[in-house]
């Protein structure tokens, strides 16, 4: 401790090992994290229609995607499909979404994204209509200070290369991207770490939307935020947190990878 403050250095040295050993258990394949995080999502709200798309990039750049025509509270591994940057199924019985073409650019610019996850959840929806930038003024939001782009004008469907660049664009080297008048995107190191912030994404919209009814939005110190945002992302806690998801949606649903 130092000055009231911790100090963020030795605090990573301490837990992360830690939290490692606590996530001994949890080894799940690519397609099942993938199954669990639209499990997951569906039951943070992020799946009220059959708009949203999941990608997990592969080593051979090729891409896990859950198919067009099913909830996220449907998809199992056996329904996932893989497919190459030009939407061709290469192992599967099902179709992708037209709309993952939008996810190609994302992955063309950043090479270190290896999870793309674009979902219209209601808050960060409402703030996305009246055209607010997403506001980082909770320490549950701190993984997404400045982290979080906004993309100001709606392109229109997300079919075509065009708005492909636009939401690229607007994502720069962020992690998150907030999309005027559609809903938001999410870009990891990990699906664990897609997942985790597009849930903490909708939840800070969440807060926005209450605490500005009662009145001003204040920014947290600048400083606090970053060290919080750090702390947070580690891989260690970010692997816990999609974990502790992970758990209640299978407590729910036992059958989810049947």
């Amino acid at each position: 401790m130092s000055n009231g403050r911790y100090d963020v250095t030795s605090t990573q040295r301490v837990l992360a090992p830690e939290l490692q050993q606590q996530l001994e258990g949890a080894k799940w394949d690519v397609k099942e994290r993938l199954t669990l995080a639209c499990r997951m999502l569906a039951a943070d709200g992020h799946s009220t229609s059959l708009a949203g798309q999941v990608t997990a990039r592969l080593e051979d750049d090729t891409f896990w995607t859950a198919p067009l025509g099913l909830l996220f509270d449907e998809v199992r591994p056996g329904d996932l499909v893989r497919i190459d940057d030009s939407l061709d199924v290469v192992e599967g019985a099902r179709r992708p979404n037209p709309a993952t073409q939008f996810h190609m650019w994302v992955y063309r610019q950043r090479p270190d994204v290896k999870c793309i996850i674009h979902t219209h959840p209601p808050n960060v929806s409402a703030l996305s209509m009246i055209g607010e930038p997403l506001v980082v003024s909770h320490m549950d939001a701190t993984p997404l200070f400045d982290d979080c782009g906004f993309l100001a004008d709606w392109p229109g469907l997300p079919l075509a290369d065009h708005e492909g660049r636009l939401i690229a664009d607007a994502l720069g080297g962020r992690r998150a991207v907030l999309l005027a008048h559609h809903g938001l995107l999410t870009a990891g190191s990990s699906i664990e770490e897609a997942a985790t912030l597009a849930i903490f994404m909708e939840n800070a919209a969440r807060l926005q939307l209450l605490a500005r009814a009662a009145g001003e939005v204040r920014s947290i110190p600048t400083g606090l935020a970053q060290e919080a945002h750090d702390f947070l992302l580690q891989p260690s806690i970010v692997n816990a947190t999609f974990a502790a998801f992970a758990r209640r949606v299978m407590r729910k649903d036992a059958t989810c990878f049947g």
